[in-house]
């Protein structure tokens, strides 16, 4: 009997219940057994997991977040740590482990894997931004509920004349405002991969009032920066086991610029974690479970040291050290769509 571990990491997302449950009923039908391992690869050092069965996974297809829990650990911090995790692999007769999160879990996935453990990856993240597929799941999600604030902020906006600016997630790579302003219309699009000129944001949204257009809406991702600035805004220097900080205050930092530029009112929308929770959109719960589905499939076939991705509309498994090679960034070719409607 195979046994197969699954575990979900970094920042949660809406379908991550929904790859676990197919995981499971699919791996029941090749014959496997599922353990969840708690917390991300936290729950490998520490050897805390427990059975997945049928039961388990019952009821929480359209469940946000993970019944499994996470955690951003990071097992090759030290060495102590690693042991304990290939001791677990043993201890609890893992044949397998699915992975499912983002670039850091998939990266010491596939560290692991040249390891030699029987590593499996399925991509997840809000922030579309794990290479070698086309699109992540959590992202659609993600998207839908940031174009509905959008269209919300539009009506306030209008109503108050204000410049609103709304501030959303994307640490390297701007794919949620991008989409997500596209969507809602947005006057102006900030995302990391472009480091903005001020005073030309300040020359759009000032004709676009002169036209007669007396609001805004400007999107900008966390991990946006003005030329210059050598790093993006931050909450804290504190750094998570990924050498991470905490992102956060760029919007602030454009209400101020913009107030001193212009002759308007502007307001401030930090939609954070709002953009993780909840239900799963149907497109990120149909995507999630052909992962899941196809995870599966690869251990059957033990094919290792490969992540599901989608392709066109097709699922394809490409190696961990493709996937994590480089951070997939905005197409500029759909960026200029959005540039088009400045000052409009």
């Amino acid at each position: 009997m195979t046994t197969v571990g699954i575990l979900t990491g970094g920042g949660d997302c809406p379908g991550l219940n929904a790859v676990i449950r197919a995981v499971v009923r699919t791996g029941a039908k090749h014959g496997f057994d599922a353990i969840g391992i708690r917390d991300g690869w936290l729950g490998l050092v520490a050897g805390n997991v427990e059975p997945l069965t049928d039961y388990s996974v019952t009821g929480i297809l359209p469940k946000g977040g993970t019944i499994l829990g996470t955690s951003r650990t990071n097992p090759f911090k030290n060495e102590a740590d690693l042991q304990r995790l290939r001791d677990n692999i043993r201890k609890f007769g893992l044949d397998a482990i699915v992975a499912i999160g983002g670039e850091d879990t998939l990266g010491v996935a596939n560290k692991l894997s040249q390891l030699g453990i029987p590593v499996v990856g399925v991509p997840k993240t809000i922030d579309n931004d794990v290479g070698g597929t086309d699109y992540t799941f959590g992202f659609d999600t993600a998207v839908s509920i940031v174009t509905e604030a959008i269209d919300r902020l539009h009506t306030t906006a209008e109503s108050h004349h204000r410049i609103m600016v709304v501030e959303v997630m994307g640490r390297h790579a701007g794919w949620i405002a991008t989409v997500a302003g596209i969507a809602g219309g947005a006057d102006e699009i900030l995302i990391p991969e472009i480091p903005f000129d001020l005073d030309e944001v300040t020359h759009h949204l000032r004709v676009r009032y002169e036209r007669g257009k007396k609001f805004s809406i400007v999107v900008v991702a966390e991990g946006a920066q003005p030329k210059g600035m050598a790093e993006a805004i931050a909450q804290s220097a504190r750094k998570d086991e990924f050498g991470h900080v905490t992102l956060g205050g760029v919007g602030n930092y454009l209400r101020d610029e913009l107030e001193k530029r212009l002759d308007m009112e502007v307001r401030v929308t930090v939609l954070g974690h709002i953009q993780r929770g909840g239900s799963p959109t149907a497109h990120d719960r149909v995507l999630a479970t052909r992962f899941g589905v196809a995870a599966a499939d690869l251990i059957r076939d033990q094919d290792f040291g490969k992540m599901v991705a989608l392709r066109g509309n097709d699922i394809v498994a490409v190696p961990l050290e493709e996937a994590v090679a480089n951070l997939k960034t905005v197409d500029m070719d759909l960026y200029k769509i959005a540039s088009i409607f400045y000052g409009g």
